[in-house]
């Protein structure tokens, strides 16, 4: 038995070193199927190529406003002791860097964005973007685009269409939902293609934002890039803006709170220095320091409100930039995109691979076809 296990464990090093040599050979025998296999991915690797067209990427650097600056000292604990909650009361309080990629699928933002008039090769003057991408006159011939299309792009087309004809509103929900804000079939697909290329990017560590676009045109990549920079200024500033107006609302409230306040002290005050004009007994000097010492301390709140209110009246009329451009948006000059030798490269890999795999998987797909018959 022994003599027989080890008999077993000398003979597997040999049967796998078989295998090696049987699938070598049969590759080397079937070389020049593998050469021709992989000359023909490589040609449409090669066409893919060419005909791709180039891709231009425009970017921009900012840096955000996110400090925020407390006011009021220690106002609020001293507020509190009289009885008015002065909350936070920050003026300049901006969106935190992170949400800013929410604005960016606002639909509102989007829509501007697509509506937005840009130059385009094809046109003499600028057009909006999403009629220039809609529009038949404006579109070329692009082989590489419509083998894409019918091929890759096929099952989406055909669920496109589906969902197209899927797509009906009665008279009474179109009422219900005008006031909203809608995409159109066309406008979401266009969204989203635009929104693929255009990237936002944020660097926590070193505290800076960027956003880029790439598209087949140099100035319309710097272009959308443009726009959607003041886009988010804008967006970020109203904001600012909302939050400075509910702060001076805020404020004027409580000024008049501890406006209320102070003038019923002082008139307390006053009734009191009437009603105990010779102060003779320990009891009314006591009473009178506590009085003052409210009255001193109301003083200060009212004093400190009213200050803070009149800055927030200029906060409102200010107009900071929200964010600091430290890289301006440049008309690319050279491509990004793209890349014609990884695209060969990658072409050849996989003409290599599928001559392989076809010859070692064909005597399997034959045997399964006999099995079946």
């Amino acid at each position: 038995m022994e003599e027989r296990d080890r008999y077993i464990i000398k003979q597997n090093p040999s049967e796998d070193e078989i295998d090696l040599i049987e699938i070598t050979s049969k590759l080397w025998a079937q070389r020049w199927y593998i050469i021709k296999v992989t000359a023909i991915f490589a040609a449409i690797g090669l066409f893919i190529a060419i005909f791709t067209p180039n891709e231009y990427t425009a970017s921009t650097t900012m840096v955000p406003q996110t400090g925020e600056k407390k006011v009021g000292g220690n106002l609020s604990g001293l507020a509190a002791m009289a009885g008015i909650n002065l909350g936070s009361m920050i003026t300049g309080e901006v969106l935190s860097p992170s949400v800013y990629p929410k604005i960016l699928d606002n639909v509102n933002f989007q829509k501007e964005l697509i509506y937005a008039k840009y130059s385009f090769e094809k046109t003499k003057e600028p057009i909006s973007y999403y009629e220039y991408a809609t529009n038949k006159k404006y579109s070329s011939f692009n082989i590489i685009r419509l083998i894409k299309k019918y091929t890759i792009g096929l099952p989406g087309m055909i669920i496109g269409a589906m969902k197209e004809g899927s797509i009906e509103l009665s008279d009474s929900l179109l009422l219900k939902t005008k006031s909203i804000d809608r995409l159109t079939i066309k406008e979401y697909k266009f969204i989203e293609k635009v929104f693929k290329n255009l990237k936002f990017e944020l660097n926590e560590k070193d505290g800076y934002i960027s956003l880029s676009y790439t598209s087949g045109e140099p100035r319309l990549s710097a272009e959308v890039v443009l726009y959607a920079q003041q886009l988010l200024q804008k967006y970020i500033t109203e904001f600012k803006i909302e939050k400075v107006r509910s702060n001076l609302a805020f404020v004027e409230k409580s000024y008049d709170e501890a406006r209320g306040n102070f003038e019923n002290k002082q008139a307390e005050l006053a009734r009191f220095r009437d009603a105990n004009k010779s102060l003779t007994s320990a009891m009314a000097r006591t009473q009178e320091e506590k009085l003052t010492s409210e009255y001193n301390l109301l003083l200060g709140i009212y004093t400190e409100i009213a200050k803070q209110k009149e800055q927030a009246k200029i906060a409102v009329t200010e107009t900071t930039p929200i964010l600091t451009v430290i890289e301006p948006v440049t008309i690319p000059s050279e491509k990004s995109g793209p890349s014609r030798t990884t695209i060969l490269i990658v072409f050849i890999f996989l003409g290599v691979i599928a001559g392989i795999g076809w010859i070692f998987g064909l005597p399997y797909i034959k045997d399964i076809i006999k099995k079946i018959k």
